[in-house]
């Protein structure tokens, strides 16, 4: 499966959103799920969407690790004519 480039500074900055937010995610949601003696399902979602942004962070980080820059020698400026 071929994916658009994306720019590095980009993937560093969503995959310190989607692994911050999901340790958060999960975290809390055991936290609560501690103090809460009801078992309530929401604290469980929660725990399973954190899970899920832990999931996105790891696939943006392999595709920052895996991801290559192809230099197209028609738009680059060293190549172009001088009038």
């Amino acid at each position: 499966m071929k994916l658009k480039y994306v720019q590095p500074k980009k993937l560093k900055i969503l995959i310190l959103v989607f692994t911050g937010v999901g340790l958060w995610g999960i975290g809390f949601g055991l936290f609560r799920g501690s103090i809460d003696d009801s078992g309530s399902m929401n604290n469980f979602m929660i725990v399973v969407l954190g899970v899920v942004n832990l999931f996105l962070g790891a696939f943006m980080a392999y595709l920052y690790l895996t991801q290559v820059r192809k230099i197209d020698p028609r738009k680059d400026s060293k190549y172009k004519r001088k009038k």
